[in-house]
């Protein structure tokens, strides 16, 4: 991928790493459903992955309590959802346990939406994730949306003693045996992967039929499967949304009731300069994560180039880094935006940087509320009215 220049930035990097995925042909009605009202607005989310870098060691204890502090002020500050993501075994803790998160985040806030971005599916058994889920989502009073995966990191794989080629077929089961268990009673599933006999899911979630499912995916077949099944699409781009809502249309469905989230790492200040000086450690190391991640698991033609990260103070000057950010000004946010919601409803905003200072994110999160989601938001009431 190239970097885009805009006005006043930029690097923008637009990272999204969710590997190939597939879904079961099992049929779901997942529709937008609570939260999702808010017709023609972009829904800002933001992405928090409660990370430590060398810059910034917090102890643990003290990086989840700021960290969970700054969701309950995103509720404050007007965003839509808190999406959290998973990884195992990251020096700097990437969090390895969303769901206990997501609890601990419904305990302390009243109207923002709490999802997954993405429950790496094939390393949990899907019962147990059936039941936290509900739980999560009674907790919350319906504001929980569960997005899976299958994950790509072969050392999570190994670590959990799960072999990566069956991933596929993990996610695949495994997201079957959750929709049913939101939806039936007496559940009996029999796989390669996994068996289930008798199961009835006590209590139920609150919404109905159940909450919204999302589907992280890469391939086009996987995109393709997913808009099949009916979920919605955590995906990459403006090529495959449109790959996703043609496959909505062929089965049937109407894509005005199913949403696209893109992720979109950044970090906003009122100068470029100052956003490239506070932030350019951060998602070096962050930038570094992936592409050896990525490197690694080599699953597509050319994954090897995305380990070639510049230096620190080279990466705000370099022009392409195999990744898309938004560091810069809060205009520079409004135009990539701009760009996102011709093909995306929903924006996971990864402000929450590694080892940057909570009271900076604060700030960074500031602005977007100030500046750019009262733009969006005061021209979808002049459409309205």
């Amino acid at each position: 991928m190239m970097a885009r220049r805009s006005a006043g930035l930029l690097l923008v990097v637009q990272l999204f790493v969710i590997k190939k995925l597939g879904v079961h042909k099992s049929f779901s009605v997942t529709c937008r459903g609570p939260g999702f009202e808010k017709e023609g607005a972009v829904n800002f989310g933001l992405l928090m992955s409660f990370r430590n870098s060398s810059r910034n060691e917090l102890s643990f204890s003290e990086l989840y309590r700021r960290h969970v502090d700054l969701c309950v002020e995103a509720e404050d500050l007007g965003f839509d959802t808190i999406w959290l993501t998973e990884h195992h075994f990251v020096e700097d803790g990437y969090s390895p346990s969303m769901l206990p998160l997501a609890a601990a985040i419904a305990a302390r806030t009243k109207r923002i939406r709490i999802g997954t971005f993405v429950l790496l599916l094939p390393l949990h058994n899907p019962l147990r994730v059936a039941e936290d889920a509900a739980t999560i989502d009674v907790l919350s009073n319906g504001r929980f949306d569960l997005g899976l995966g299958q994950g790509y990191v072969p050392r999570e794989f190994i670590g959990f003693n799960v072999p990566r080629e069956e991933r596929s077929r993990r996610l695949r089961e495994g997201v079957e045996i959750i929709r049913r268990l939101f939806t039936e009673n007496d559940v009996t599933f029999e796989g390669r992967s996994y068996i289930v006999r008798g199961a009835t899911l006590y209590p139920k979630p609150v919404q109905q039929p159940h909450p919204p499912i999302w589907i992280g995916a890469r391939s086009r077949s996987a995109t393709e499967r997913a808009g099949r099944n009916g979920y919605h699409l955590a995906g990459l781009g403006a090529e495959q949304a449109q790959i996703y809502r043609d496959a909505l249309r062929a089965a049937g469905r109407n894509p005005d009731d199913f949403n696209v989230a893109e992720l979109c790492f950044g970090y906003i200040a009122a100068k470029k300069e100052k956003a490239w000086d506070e932030a350019e450690f951060a998602l070096h190391h962050l930038l570094s994560c992936y592409g050896q991640w990525i490197a690694e698991a080599n699953d597509v033609p050319g994954d090897e180039n995305f380990a070639r990260v510049p230096p620190v103070g080279e990466l705000r000057h370099a022009g392409s880094v195999g990744f898309d950010a938004v560091i810069g000004t809060p205009d520079d946010l409004v135009a990539k935006v701009e760009q996102l919601e011709q093909h995306a409803t929903h924006l996971a905003l990864g402000l929450a940087l590694p080892g940057i200072e909570p009271k900076k994110i604060r700030a960074s999160m500031k602005l977007v509320a100030e500046k750019v989601i009262p733009h969006f938001r005061r021209r979808t009431r002049k459409r309205a009215g």
